[in-house]
């Protein structure tokens, strides 16, 4: 009797897993309103955005390094992006403590989402899995940062439609910007 028991725990648990990730969108899906929570505790709703492109990538945790050198980046090119009618949002599973934190360490100027059980995550279909806590200094004072979910790092250039322009599941982080350009580029010629 305990090992059917078993085999139903483990058989539901799996059910679970598959139902969470079903829809995974793709180049040419049109990807439906979206909102949460961003850096400031404020609500953020994709229908709001009015720029020609928006850039939506996910990240599995703040204040680590290759989510560091991918934020940063982003960054660094937001000049350029602002020209190309780009916004840029970065979504991750930490709670907005978190995000608040990470903005002003790495002064991003761009919106960060909040996205701790990982509703935004599983409209795109991005895979995640659970969350977790790491310490990190700012300001002199130690943080704990805790996140619901961890996101795959995955990255969606939505058009002015907001149809699936780019999407990459294989990110590498500190060339993701350079690339979504390039790719932003190319569509407008």
């Amino acid at each position: 009797m305990k090992n059917i028991l078993n085999l139903l725990l483990i058989f539901t648990i799996s059910l679970s897993t598959i139902a969470q990730n079903t829809t995974e969108l793709n180049v040419e899906d049109k990807v439906p309103t979206f909102s949460g929570l961003d850096d400031t505790g404020n609500e953020w709703n994709s229908s709001d955005v009015l720029s020609d492109f928006l850039v939506v990538y996910f990240y599995p945790a703040a204040m680590t390094g290759g989510c560091t050198a991918q934020a940063c980046a982003y960054r660094d090119d937001k000049v350029t992006f602002d020209k190309m009618g780009v916004t840029i949002i970065g979504v991750s599973g930490d709670e907005v403590a978190n995000l608040k934190h990470f903005k002003e360490s790495s002064q991003l100027n761009f919106p960060l989402l909040s996205d701790p059980i990982g509703n935004i995550a599983k409209i795109f279909g991005v895979p995640t899995k659970d969350g977790g806590s790491i310490t990190r200094e700012f300001n002199g004072d130690s943080f704990m940062l805790t996140r619901g979910v961890t996101a795959a790092r995955w990255t969606f250039v939505l058009d002015k439609d907001r149809k699936i322009i780019y999407k990459n599941a294989e990110v590498t982080a500190a060339e993701d910007s350079k690339k979504v350009q390039a790719i932003i580029k190319n569509y407008t010629k």
